[in-house]
């Protein structure tokens, strides 16, 4: 329910990172024309966009549990295949896709097992089944930044980094041989997002979106002013434009 937000909210609190994530995912999955593509957990689009870019439209389907992201993709992308399902019940016949991605997804799964199982079960056989997930601990600085700035005042704060797990390599890996996916691959993704200023940075998080927004709109007003002021100084205080890194880990494996 932490990302039952609007398009809008999602690109300007994760979509600006995820975009630019996407291709990286599409290549380490050796997305290529004449493949079949699924997205799982699409949300509004922006994987489903440049996979759309490499193999076609009508080559590419993609779910989402929100109706609200659902519809987003599809006016982002026409022409794709595009319903509205969760990851743990794909409706889609099995062996139907060269390719099944999943990007930021998994660690938010209510049964990350299953989920996993059934992009293996729509994969053709030799197909490739590929995901990437933010490493929250220390190596997504948006994220990172807000959190340790939260904690510092709320001990108990729900940090991401604790309260989520596929965070990292080994705990993808396992996920990925658990569900029966074989020659299991792991690789770091990095990317950088540009941010106007701090109000750029800020505003997203009171939208709501992620576990971030979630926390950030439970505070009541002077708690959450504090918040802002810390994670502003953290940030170095910036007056104008500045840069963040974030790194996510992608698996990937064949069916």
């Amino acid at each position: 329910m932490s990302f039952a937000v609007s398009a809008d909210a999602y690109d300007g609190y994760m979509g600006r990172y995820s975009c630019k994530l996407a291709p990286l995912l599409a290549d380490f999955a050796g997305v290529e024309p004449g493949h079949r593509v699924l997205d799982v957990g699409c949300g509004p689009g922006a994987l489903t966009a440049d996979v759309a870019l490499r193999v076609g439209a009508g080559r590419v389907a993609a779910a989402d549990p929100s109706p609200g992201f659902a519809r987003a993709c599809a006016e982002r992308v026409p022409g794709a295949e595009v319903r509205t399902a969760s990851a743990e019940e794909l409706p889609w016949a099995a062996d139907g896709f060269d390719r099944v991605l999943s990007q930021l997804v998994v660690n938010f799964l209510s049964d990350p097992d299953a989920g996993v199982r059934e992009m293996r079960r729509v994969a053709r056989r030799g197909g490739i089944v590929a995901s990437c997930t933010w490493d929250c601990g220390d190596q997504m600085q948006m994220l990172r930044i807000f959190w340790d700035a939260a904690r510092a005042r709320d001990p108990v704060a729900p940090d991401e980094a604790r309260a989520v797990a596929f965070i990292d390599p080994v705990s993808l890996r396992e996920l990925w041989t658990t569900a029966g996916v074989g020659s299991v691959e792991t690789v770091p993704l990095v990317v950088e997002s540009d941010y106007a200023d701090y109000e750029d940075y800020w505003q997203p998080f009171e939208t709501g979106t992620g576990p971030g927004g979630q926390y950030c709109v439970s505070l009541d007003i002077d708690r959450r002013a504090a918040l802002r002021e810390d994670c502003f100084q953290r940030l170095g205080a910036p007056l104008g434009p500045f840069t963040l890194t974030a790194r996510a880990w992608a698996v990937s494996g064949v069916t």
